[in-house]
């Protein structure tokens, strides 16, 4: 193996400190005793207590919570299905425009696809409230599901589906038995690449977003305008704390399954040999 030199080490620390050295300072003010957060007055966990006495945080913690659950599932089955006619049906009448307006949040300004989805609700009298942010949210996620499961679908042995077919299985229970245990991968990523777009989407949801439903994202910035308090930095901690534990439970649960599989076919080769 190749030795690190002087030049990639020191570009390596510089790059790792300009991505987490602002968390780290982050999570250590949270723990400040003072209102400044940019003073250090003794350590402190009041301004947790605080948090979770802020009704105004809490009931945007939740809104935010509903609305990319429901929006992220509807965004994978739409995305799947999508993706499906897409790699499947490679040719049927109108399948440019189809394929352009599921890919067009892609490249869409997130100013233009709020704005446009903003005239929308107003010229069909929806008022803004969760039901707008949900559907704002499945429309801008949808494409991005797509893409994750087109890319599983591209290389997918349809031998598979052929064997069933022929052992008598229905299409709905093809699909269901055969191809969906295989792509579960890509449909789960894809689920949580739209949970983790809509947990941190500002622009779309400000435009989407009525006095009734104020996401998390909003509240925030809201605050900040106004100037950092210490409970910020509490509730930021908090996040990055949840979104470190998911990384490193989804890396220990893929390493387990890789070796569990690796396991399976070492046993099965030996199977086969003593046959």
């Amino acid at each position: 193996m190749r030795r690190l030199s002087w030049v990639s080490v020191t570009a390596l620390s510089f790059g790792l400190a300009f991505l987490y050295l602002p968390m780290l300072i982050l999570v250590i003010f949270s723990f400040n005793d003072s209102k400044l957060v940019t003073v250090w007055a003794g350590f402190s966990t009041k301004w947790y207590g605080e948090l979770l006495r802020n009704e105004a945080f809490l009931d945007a913690a939740w809104v935010t919570l509903r609305v990319a659950v429901i929006s992220s599932t509807i965004a994978t089955v739409l995305g799947t299905m999508a993706a499906w006619v897409l790699i499947r049906f490679s040719r049927f009448p109108g399948r440019s425009l189809f394929s352009g307006m599921v890919y067009a949040p892609l490249v869409m300004p997130e100013v233009i696809t709020g704005l446009s989805l903003l005239l929308l609700f107003i010229g069909i009298g929806l008022d803004r409230g969760v039901v707008t942010i949900v559907l704002a949210h499945t429309t801008f996620s949808m494409c991005y599901v797509c893409v994750v499961v087109s890319s599983r679908l591209v290389s997918f042995d349809t031998s598979l589906e052929e064997a069933a077919f022929d052992l008598g299985a229905t299409p709905w229970e093809t699909f269901r038995l055969v191809t969906l245990p295989i792509i579960a991968p890509a449909v789960i990523s894809g689920w949580l690449l739209a949970f983790t777009l809509s947990l941190d989407d500002l622009v779309i949801a400000s435009f989407t977003a009525g006095p009734s439903a104020t996401t998390l994202p909003i509240k925030i910035f809201s605050s900040v305008r106004l100037g950092v308090s210490p409970e910020i930095n509490a509730l930021s901690t908090i996040m990055i704390s949840v979104v470190a534990i998911g990384v490193i439970t989804a890396s220990l649960i893929t390493k387990r399954t890789a070796v569990q599989r690796q396991m399976d076919e070492q046993v099965a080769l030996r199977d086969e040999t003593s046959v």
